[in-house]
């Protein structure tokens, strides 16, 4: 299987890492210098660490599976942790040895020109290695590779600094040797610090500095969210995590509320691409909820559909009427039971002294079979429609007139015009008016379906 970017610089790393470490063993063994054992040392444990972190690349780079659902992207942090553990012990031997040959004068080092050539090449080494794993860290937020980075980059400066106090050894200075080594454990401590807080920072799931706030005022100004209830950022690799628990109206359409996730979730991919984004949207009742409003939710919770929903104030008390839209050969006594579900549901929402009042009527859920009526047939229908819409003051230009035929009855089905400053009662009334009329004139038809269009629209054709 092909290596991915990550594991592939990962194992040039490990490569280098062997080299560097063996280089720099013998020069010290060879030379006696401190700061070259300390330098050798560190590069010892950057080799085993390096070895932590092909692996952990490894590991990290599987997909999620059944038992570990948000990936293994925290083999990284784990791997990054042991580096800080290795970092500090480093750090504790080079300082232990560098005060022992101070305090004691044991400063015997010998200098040699391909010492100072180990080192010198380490540098140029340690500087394109740490380019290289902080840009593919960079690119994939690996924080094994930021973390071996890190460690190279330190060993550059620690390398810089042996140079140094070998130079200052040669010009007849031994106590700069362990000098050196002292400033070499201080870039090793500093870079185990950094990694450590980072690595700890991720095992904690501390969201990065900035996201919350940022995320917080973009979904604050997403039209739809009434307020941010929950943020939750966490990262782990390159994935950002993100839970969001917004508020919204419970009054809101269903398909609104999907809507509304996807618009959240697109809106935070395209600052975060590497997002895995949750959206759950919390409905609330608003203080501004009509009556009206909180019936056709709770009938919606219901499943039922109604319509005709009249509010009365009679005496100081509401009471709510509406008809009830149930399958026309349902039991009466199965309807009956839901209608009353329903009524009780609604006593309970908006208080003991409310009067509640249902209509059951049947509501056809199969699709009826039907067919045009003939010309001869529905002429009659036509002329009388044309008629009693010329009686209405503000309906005009009654027109697509369709007369059709199902096993319950005619269907007649016309559009219409009113001005648009019009009321929608008043459009009502006029083509409720008509529907009356025509149906005590043709006992046959069982609806009349009018359409309203206002003057200057562009009409419905059917």
């Amino acid at each position: 299987m092909a290596l991915s970017e990550k594991q592939r610089v990962a194992l040039i790393s490990l490569a280098a890492s062997a080299v560097l470490a063996g280089s720099k063993l013998f020069a010290g063994l060879a030379t006696g210098s401190l700061g070259i054992l300390s330098e050798a040392l560190h590069s010892i444990l950057d080799f085993g660490a390096t070895i932590i972190t092909f692996f952990a690349v490894k590991w990290s780079d599987q997909p999620p599976d059944a038992e570990h659902h948000y990936g293994h992207a925290k083999a990284e942090s784990i791997a990054a942790l042991a580096e800080t553990g290795l970092l500090f012990l480093t750090t504790v031997w080079i300082v232990y040895e560098a005060v022992h040959r101070i305090l004691s004068g044991e400063t015997h080092v010998v200098t040699t020109w391909w010492a100072v050539t180990i080192i010198a090449a380490s540098v140029v080494i340690d500087y394109n290695r740490a380019r290289s794993l902080s840009r593919v860290a960079k690119k994939t937020s690996s924080e094994a590779l930021e973390a071996d980075a890190l460690h190279f980059s330190s060993d550059m400066w620690s390398s810089l600094v042996v140079l140094a106090g070998l130079g200052a050894v040669w010009l007849g200075f031994p106590m700069a040797d362990p000098i050196a080594a002292l400033i070499v454990s201080f870039f090793v401590a500093l870079a185990g610090w950094r990694l450590g807080r980072r690595t700890i920072n991720t095992l904690l799931d501390t969201a990065p500095e900035g996201v919350a706030d940022k995320l917080s005022r973009l979904i604050g100004e997403t039209e739809g969210v009434l307020a941010l209830q929950r943020l939750r950022v966490r990262p782990s690799g390159a994935t950002l995590f993100a839970g969001v628990v917004v508020q919204v109206p419970r009054t809101m359409a269903v398909d609104d509320m999907v809507a509304l996730k996807q618009t959240l979730t697109q809106r935070i991919k395209a600052e975060y691409p590497n997002a895995d984004v949750t959206v759950t949207t919390n409905p609330v009742a608003l203080d501004d909820e009509t009556i009206f409003q909180r019936v056709m939710l709770i009938a919606a919770r219901h499943g039922l559909a109604i319509h005709h929903v009249t509010v009365q104030e009679i005496a100081g008390k509401i009471a709510i009427s509406f008809d009830v839209e149930v399958d026309g050969s349902e039991m009466l006594g199965v309807a009956h039971e839901r209608a009353t579900a329903l009524e009780l549901a609604i006593g309970r929402e908006l208080g003991p002294d409310v009067e509640v009042e249902s209509h059951i009527e049947p509501l056809p859920e199969t699709t009826l079979s039907g067919s045009e009526v003939e010309q001869s047939e529905c002429a009659p229908i036509i002329a009388a429609l044309e008629e009693f819409a010329s009686r209405q003051p503000k309906l005009t230009d009654p027109h697509n007139i369709r007369v059709r035929r199902n096993e319950h009855g005619l269907f007649v089905h016309y559009h219409c015009r009113f001005a648009p400053e019009e009321s929608v009662e008043t459009a009502h009334d006029a083509v409720d008016d008509i529907e009356h009329r025509l149906r005590e004139r043709f006992p046959a038809i069982r609806r009349v379906i009018g359409h309203a269009e206002p003057i200057g629209r562009a009409p419905h054709d059917k």
